[in-house]
């Protein structure tokens, strides 16, 4: 056990629930759209038929991300297979994939002319690889149709199908994010099996071990204490995790797993040092942060940050 896991261990029972009714801090107040660049992407994804889990998951960013013209693609339909507790993704049986999407996706990403497209997907049991296939022709996809450009992939956990995970790899996306989501001792909570906790750290290894710059995102405010977190953290660094994002869990309806805490700033500000005195070459956290937030930004950081690495060892 490290120094900083120890500094902060501790026996406590998860907090209450935040009551209903409580307003939110100040720090998690967010903006309406106003910019018209919110309003072209809009009716640019309504024009493609594409989702966006900005808007499935009910993102609190999405008028900042959209006003800059940045949106994360939701592939394979709008439907979740599976039940998690903290997610607004609408669940049920979901219909077969769309074969035109990659191509429809690859199309937006043009018409957008970004650098850095960032795809994600509800989870599909319903198909064999999980719907890996789908993802890397989505990537070959954009990256034939805007050459130069840089794609981040956050993917389900495949069912830790390490043959689906290649599928993935191969068709080249520049980074891999697989989220944890949540402590260990949470995961219960959030209505997923235990054992699903390593399922994603194994998953993330073998990311690793295949070359991804692989990435992570936690939540925060489930009921877990601060020596369950570093904990956490710890064992993503284990598994070759370089990039995290840390946010604020926000409960999307009552019918969802209750806040027990809302985090203030200075504490993310804290666990973004702690974070990298672990071992992360990277972290994003703070109260609106969410797993794509910033996601372009992170990796010219870590490419810019190897490029002086490489400098400085090629003079010796």
């Amino acid at each position: 056990m490290s120094i900083l896991l120890k500094e902060f261990e501790r026996k406590e029972s998860a907090p209450a629930a935040v009551p209903d009714g409580v307003a939110k801090p100040g720090w998690l107040k967010v903006r309406l759209p106003a910019h018209p660049h919110f309003f072209q992407l809009r009716d640019l994804l309504q024009d493609y038929k594409l989702n966006t889990i900005c808007q499935s998951a009910r993102c609190p960013n999405m008028a900042d991300c959209w006003s800059a013209r940045t949106a994360t693609f939701l592939l394979l339909g709008k439907t979740c297979t599976r039940r998690c507790a903290f997610c607004a993704v609408a669940k049920g049986k979901p219909e077969p994939p769309s074969p035109d999407e990659p191509q429809r996706v690859a199309d937006a990403v043009a018409a957008l002319d970004l650098d850095y497209a960032v795809l994600t997907s509800v989870t599909r049991d319903d198909l064999a690889d999980g719907g890996a296939g789908h993802f890397a022709a989505t990537v070959r996809a954009i990256k034939a149709r805007s050459p130069g450009i840089k794609v981040e992939v956050l993917i389900p956990d495949l069912r830790g199908n390490k043959k689906a995970l290649r599928t993935v790899i191969e068709s080249g996306p520049d980074v891999l994010n697989h989220n944890l989501e949540t402590t260990e001792s949470c995961y219960p909570l959030i209505n997923r099996p235990v054992e699903h906790y390593r399922r994603s750290l194994d998953l993330l290894t073998e990311a690793s071990l295949m070359g991804s710059t692989t990435k992570s995102g936690l939540m925060v405010g489930l009921g877990e204490d601060e020596a369950q977190l570093l904990r956490t953290m710890e064992d993503l660094v284990k598994a070759g995790c370089r990039l995290l994002t840390i946010g604020q869990y926000l409960r999307p309806s009552k019918n969802h797993v209750p806040v027990r805490k809302y985090y203030h700033p200075d504490e993310f500000d804290r666990f973004s040092k702690i974070g990298m005195e672990l071992g992360f070459r990277l972290v994003e956290a703070g109260p609106l942060v969410r797993s794509s937030y910033r996601a372009a930004r992170m990796y010219d950081t870590l490419a810019r940050d190897q490029a002086e690495q490489d400098a400085v060892s090629g003079l010796r």
